[in-house]
């Protein structure tokens, strides 16, 4: 028998709305959180932060059959690295207890209890067999099977069978279910409904008549996701709540809780999905890898199988551009300005500017905004991000010469990534030449060409870019020949194929010696080509 409720210490009252603004973020640790899950936890933050209040993070693991063991740990590290972290969560100012479902299943029994006493809930004895075949039944007849008003009284429940018969089947340990009374005849009309206004959607309402008689507590002593949300929402004085439009059918049976209770409900607000970059329906893990992007924000891999999914931050995405990117996925700031940092965001996010409709991702306007947050960034932050991948290659430059070469190549990149083959030959000769560049501009009288600029080059003292290019276009101007004739093939010698910044800056930046000793090697390797 459930344990009668202790009113006292578990009833708290709720704050007052706007003056202490509480969200939650309340996911459940079955795998990596998807980009979906992200903007969920990053709109919540927003408005807790514009509001002044606190953020909190919830694991929901009711479900112990679908937990996975590293899936915690992620969705913490994936709001770290996003710099949205919680202010009350696992391990981190637990003022309400245990911020995981699972430790907190002592608590959800007694509030059962009370909607059994109020008659708002009752015993549900059906196997599942029995479940089964009443579903059967009804799609042979061509109707849909549904646990309610209609047909609880003729079911295995203590709104059908006797007291006695009831006391029995639970002191024999018998299974059950608890279920809560969605519709009673007795005194709701079948038009009867549920009214609210959501955030962001405005007025909705829902029948009663046609909504089921959901599941709220097994006999294992597990609540589903229905009591132990609202449970917790209350007890932890949650004043808003921001989710994705997933959960909108299950809004009208978390209001009558609420009232079942006599609890103040909190303000709701169901975000939009976000949609595939192409066709229709919302954006899947298998959209990302059809299309080869990733829908997580960190790497995962799959403990079961091995299988490792792609992250953005392993990919490469600053952890700023992806929140930008997913702020403006479903919310709009009503200006045309799409760059903020996060104390923007917070500053300018409304939640009443957040759209109805579904958000198609964009993989290209991702990777935009990556390359304009690559621009804000300094050149010596990005150098220290460049010369690892530098080291790895066994290429040791100091870094003022590492960020005289990133202030060069970095409008061309959209990843740190990028760097290496848009600078490759400042750090080493090309081992080859670009085939289809060298049939297009080395000529016959090219290496006697690039024989005359050695000799040049040798003539330069101030192997500076400016005073290097002038010397250059003088011989140049002076020999009455066009300069792509020296540029191209002078190009190609340096670098290998007809790409790079400015060639005099390539030119400064390699020395004087490197870059003779590069023009003959070509000369030798290409006259014979």
């Amino acid at each position: 028998m459930l344990i009668p409720i202790d009113n006292l210490s578990l009833h708290l009252k709720t704050s007052d709305k706007m003056n202490n603004v509480r969200v939650r973020f309340a996911p459940s640790p079955t795998g990596p959180l998807h980009i979906g899950g992200v903007r969920t936890a990053l709109f919540n933050y927003l408005f807790a932060k514009k509001h002044k209040g606190t953020f909190i993070l919830r694991i929901e693991d009711t479900d112990q059959t679908r937990y996975v063991a590293n899936a915690e740990q992620y969705i913490i590290d994936a709001l770290n690295w996003c710099n949205i972290p919680f202010d009350e969560g696992p391990g981190k100012n637990e003022k309400f207890g245990s911020y995981r479902q699972s430790e907190r299943k002592h608590i959800y029994g007694k509030f059962v209890q009370e909607l059994i006493e109020k008659g708002k809930a009752y015993y549900a004895f059906d196997t599942n067999e029995e479940l089964d075949f009443h579903r059967i039944d009804h799609e042979e007849k061509g109707k849909t099977f549904i646990y309610n008003w209609h047909n609880r009284s003729k079911l295995a429940n203590s709104i059908s069978l006797s007291k006695e018969e009831v006391e029995k089947r639970l002191a024999n340990g018998d299974k059950y279910v608890v279920r809560f009374m969605m519709h009673n005849p007795i005194i709701e009309d079948t038009e009867a409904t549920i009214e609210t206004v959501d955030m962001i959607r405005g007025d909705v309402s829902f029948r009663t008549a046609i909504l089921d008689d959901k599941v709220l507590f097994k006999s294992d002593g597990m609540p589903t996701y229905h009591l132990a949300n609202i449970v917790d929402d209350h007890l932890m004085e949650i004043t808003h709540v921001i989710r994705g439009e997933e959960w909108l059918p299950s809004l009208p049976l978390h209001i009558a809780l609420y009232e079942a209770f006599g609890w103040k409900a909190p303000e709701f607000a169901h975000l939009p999905l976000i949609l595939k970059p192409v066709g229709k329906g919302k954006l899947s893990k298998r959209d990302g890898d059809k299309l080869g992007f990733p829908v997580f924000p960190l790497a995962y891999k799959n403990d079961e199988t091995g299988e490792i999914s792609r992250g953005y931050r392993e990919d490469g995405y600053f952890a700023d551009a992806f929140i930008n990117m997913l702020a403006l996925l479903g919310w709009n700031p009503g200006t045309e300005q799409e760059i903020f940092t996060l104390e923007e965001l917070c500053d300018a996010f409304t939640i009443e500017r957040v759209s109805k409709s579904g958000a198609k991702f964009s993989p290209d306007k991702t990777n935009w905004f990556n390359q304009q947050y690559m621009l804000l960034k300094s050149d010596e932050e990005l150098a220290e991000l460049y010369m690892p991948i530098l080291a790895e290659k066994g290429i040791k430059k100091d870094k003022p010469f590492v960020t005289k070469v990133v202030s060069l190549i970095k409008e061309r990149a959209t990843f740190v990534k990028d760097f290496w083959e848009l600078s490759n030959f400042f750090f080493e000769a090309p081992a080859e030449y670009e085939e289809k560049a060298v049939k297009k501009q080395w000529k016959e009288d090219t290496a006697e060409l690039m024989q005359e600029l050695i000799g040049v080059i040798e003539n330069v003292d101030d192997f500076t870019s400016l005073n290097f290019e002038t010397k250059v276009k003088k011989w140049i101007t002076a020999k009455e020949i066009g300069f792509g004739k020296v540029m191209q093939p002078f190009r190609i010698s340096l670098v290998g194929e007809l790409k790079g910044p400015h060639l005099f800056d390539i030119a400064e930046m390699i020395g004087k010696p490197e870059t003779i000793e590069r023009i003959k090697k070509a000369i030798a390797l290409l006259h014979t080509a």
